[in-house]
């Protein structure tokens, strides 16, 4: 799951598709080729760039804290540790046990954010700030980030690009 957050493996996914269409309607394959062709130059791009944006984080404050799990491809790609506090599910419950392991590695980490998610209740994630700040460490809810979701269709995060766009700039923005 969630294998569009490492975009050299999209881009991958998507001439796949772009093949595969062109394979299955031969009378739309140029239209296809020239479609994938120029998507596959935006993810390129864009990976490129979220690379650079990711390293100019700290080493040390690299580390990625959501709700779910959702961010691990992103994590290997961009060399970003990733914590989270469910599964890979979001249904997945999480216990006071999880919540505590999450506390002590904030705290003795010294990580700065964390982020919550567009389509997960952010209630996990305030009890760990809580119970980080009564460790008497400061941490802060870095900013909402979209995992299962596009943002609203008239915003930045609209599309799957923008979507990428707007999580690498809160992320560096919280982290650095």
């Amino acid at each position: 799951p969630h294998i569009w957050f490492d975009l050299a493996l999209w881009q991958e996914a998507v001439e796949n598709m772009g093949n595969r269409l062109a394979t299955l309607h031969p009378e739309n394959a140029d239209y296809y080729q020239q479609n994938t062709e120029a998507y596959a130059k935006e993810l390129l791009s864009l990976h490129q760039w979220t690379q650079k944006q990711i390293s100019s984080i700290p080493e040390a404050q690299r580390v990625l804290i959501t709700a779910h799990d959702a961010f691990s491809y992103f994590g290997k790609a961009y060399n970003i540790e990733v914590r989270g506090l469910q599964g890979i599910s979001t249904l997945s419950e999480f216990g006071l046990k999880d919540v505590s392991t999450l506390v002590s590695f904030i705290s003795d980490r010294g990580i700065k954010a964390v982020f919550v998610e567009s389509s997960v209740p952010t209630r996990s994630l305030e009890a760990v700030v809580s119970g980080v700040q009564e460790r008497g460490h400061e941490v802060s809810i870095g900013g909402t980030l979209y995992s299962d979701a596009l943002g609203a269709p008239e915003s930045d995060a609209g599309t799957f690009i923008g979507t990428v766009r707007s999580n690498v700039n809160t992320i560096v923005s919280s982290l650095k």
